[in-house]
C-alpha cells in the first residue's frame, strides 16, 4: 500500500515511440486527441460505532485514447498496458474520424508550475498508526459530550499518477495526492437524536490531518453541529430573504450557477446562460472565478487531463457574464480558449468541461451587518445534498445548519429546511456581499453524466431577497 515506486509506463508497460505510432494512427486527419495513461491508488479505513468496520485497498491502472473530428470523438480505453491493447483501441478511435479532413490543433503550453506535493499521503502512516488514531477519534468524541452515543470517524488517502501523450510527442505528467478525515457522530436526549458532521482535507499529506489539533477540531465541530439540530425547531415555509454564510454554503453556488456556466451546456444551449455573453446575470459586485491553480486545494490541478494548465478563469465580473469554463473540444467548437477545465473521473472515462475551485469574491459589507438587516428570514451556513436542473437553473437545496432571523436577531436553530429557487435569479437578487469569502474546508466532489471528480467550493456571507424556503411549521 506505501509502494513508492514512481509510475513509468513508458519504461515499464509501452514503447514510447511504438505507443506515438499508434496515437497518430488514432488521430490521422482528427483535430485532436491525446493518450491519457493513469495508475490510481487509495485507501479508506472507517471506524464506527467503537471498531474498524472496513479498510479498503483499491490499485488500478490503464488507459484512455481519444480521437476527435468536430463533435464527434472516439473514445476506447483499457486496462490492457501493452501495444497489443493499444493498437486494439485505435480502431475504435479512429471510428469518430470517418473521412478525415481534420486539421489537428496546437497542443496545449507547456507548465512547470506545481501546486502540490508528489508524496504519497498514504505512506505518512503505517496502518497500526491509522487505526490508533481512529481509535483515539471515537474515544475523544465520546469523552466531548456523554450524550454522543455514536462516533464514525474516515481516514482516506489516494495518489492520481498520469502520464498524457499527444500526437506531437508531447508528455505531460501529474502526480495528484489527495487526502482526508472525517468524523461524524450523534447525540441523543430525551429520546431525540441528531447528528453533526465534520471534516476536510486536499491534495496535502496525511500526517496533518492525523494530527490532533486537527482531527479533535472536526470532532469539536461536528459535536456543536449536532448539538444544534438537537435543540431545532421545525422550519418555516415561504417566500423570505436568506443570509448564506460563507465558506461551504458556496456549493449552491457551484451547482445552481457553476454547472450553467460549463461550455458543453452553453454550446448545446441548453443552459439557462447560454447566449448571455456580455449581458448583466447577476447583481453589481458579484464576481466569480473558476481557479484550479489554488495551491494544495481540493479541486486544484498542475494541468486538466488533456494537458492544459489549469487556470484562475473569471466567468462572472461585477455581475457581466464574460467567460465559460472550456475543455479543448468545445472551445474549438465555440472559438475561444481552452481554461483548463477539461476533466475525467479517471482514464475509463472522456474529457468534459467540470469546474475545479468554483467561489465569489468577498464585496464590502460586514458579515453581522447583513444579518442584521435581515427583518424575517433564515440564516443557513450549511447544507446537504441538492437538485438542479441546468436548463432552468431551478434548484432544491437542503439545510444542515440553519438559524430562524427576525429582526436582525438570530435566534432558535431551524431543522427540514430546504432552499428553493433558481440560479439566474438568485443572482440578481444578491443584496449585499460580505467581506469575509471563505473556501470550504476540502469536502466537495461534483457528478456530471456519471462521472465524479474533486472539486471546492467558497463565498463570502451573502443575502439573497425572495428564496421559497420550505419547512414544516405551521
Amino acid at each position: 500500500m506505501t509502494d513508492q515506486t514512481p509510475f513509468r509506463p513508458f519504461d515499464s508497460h509501452l514503447d514510447e515511440g511504438r505507443a506515438l505510432t499508434h496515437l497518430r494512427a488514432a488521430t490521422d486527419g482528427a483535430e485532436d486527441g491525446e493518450l491519457f495513461i493513469e495508475r490510481r491508488r487509495s485507501e479508506a479505513l472507517v471506524f464506527d460505532d467503537g471498531r474498524l468496520k472496513t479498510a479498503s485497498f483499491d490499485a488500478s491502472e490503464g488507459f484512455g485514447l481519444r480521437a476527435v473530428n468536430g463533435e464527434t470523438a472516439g473514445y476506447a480505453h483499457s486496462t490492457d498496458l501493452s501495444e497489443a491493447g493499444l493498437a486494439r483501441a485505435v480502431a475504435t478511435a479512429r471510428l469518430a474520424v470517418g473521412a478525415g479532413g481534420g486539421v489537428l490543433a496546437d497542443g496545449p503550453p507547456p507548465t512547470n508550475r506545481r501546486l502540490y506535493t508528489d508524496a504519497n499521503p498514504m505512506a505518512d502512516a503505517d496502518f497500526g498508526a491509522k487505526v490508533e488514531t481512529l481509535r483515539e477519534i471515537d474515544a475523544y468524541a465520546r469523552d466531548l459530550d456523554p450524550r454522543v452515543v455514536q462516533v464514525s470517524a474516515t481516514v482516506a488517502a489516494s495518489l492520481q499518477e498520469v502520464e498524457i501523450l499527444r500526437p506531437d510527442g508531447q508528455i505531460l505528467r501529474d502526480v495528484r495526492p489527495m487526502a482526508r478525515v472525517n468524523v461524524s457522530l450523534i447525540v441523543e436526549e430525551d429520546g431525540r437524536r441528531e447528528s453533526g458532521n465534520a471534516g476536510g482535507g486536499g491534495r496535502v499529506s496525511l500526517s496533518g490531518l492525523i494530527a490532533p489539533e486537527s482531527w479533535q477540531a472536526k470532532a469539536r465541530e461536528a459535536l456543536r453541529i449536532a448539538l444544534v439540530n438537537l435543540a431545532a425547531e421545525d422550519a418555516p415555509a415561504g417566500v423570505m430573504d436568506v443570509a448564506l454564510g460563507a465558506g461551504w454554503p458556496g456549493i449552491l453556488l457551484h451547482e445552481a450557477v457553476g454547472h450553467g456556466l460549463e461550455g458543453d451546456f452553453n454550446r448545446k444551449k441548453s443552459s439557462a446562460f447560454a447566449g448571455l455573453l456580455g449581458q448583466r446575470v447577476a447583481a453589481p459586485g458579484v464576481t466569480v472565478l473558476d481557479d484550479g491553480t489554488i495551491p494544495d486545494r481540493r479541486g486544484s490541478i498542475t494541468f486538466d487531463d488533456e494537458g492544459t494548465p489549469s487556470g484562475k478563469n473569471t466567468l462572472i465580473e461585477d455581475g457581466i457574464l464574460v467567460g465559460y469554463m472550456q475543455d479543448r473540444q468545445n472551445a474549438r467548437l465555440m472559438g475561444v480558449a481552452p481554461t483548463g477545465n477539461g476533466r475525467r473521473e479517471s482514464f475509463a472515462h472522456p474529457p468534459m468541461p467540470r469546474m475545479t475551485n468554483t467561489y465569489m469574491l468577498s464585496g464590502g459589507a460586514d458579515p453581522d451587518a447583513i444579518v442584521a438587516d435581515l427583518k424575517d428570514g433564515i440564516y443557513a451556513v450549511g447544507f446537504g445534498g441538492g437538485q438542479v436542473d441546468i436548463t432552468s437553473g431551478k434548484f432544491v437545496f437542503s439545510c444542515t445548519e440553519a438559524y430562524r432571523v427576525k429582526n436582525g436577531r438570530i435566534g432558535a436553530p431551524v431543522k427540514g429546511a430546504t432552499l428553493i429557487g433558481d440560479g439566474p435569479t438568485a443572482l440578481r437578487e444578491i443584496r449585499a456581499i460580505g467581506n469575509d469569502m471563505a473556501l470550504d474546508p476540502g469536502i466537495g466532489n461534483c457528478g456530471k453524466s456519471g462521472q465524479w471528480v474533486p472539486v471546492g467550493v467558497g463565498q463570502p456571507t451573502l443575502l439573497i431577497g425572495g428564496l421559497t424556503v420550505g419547512g414544516s411549521a405551521a
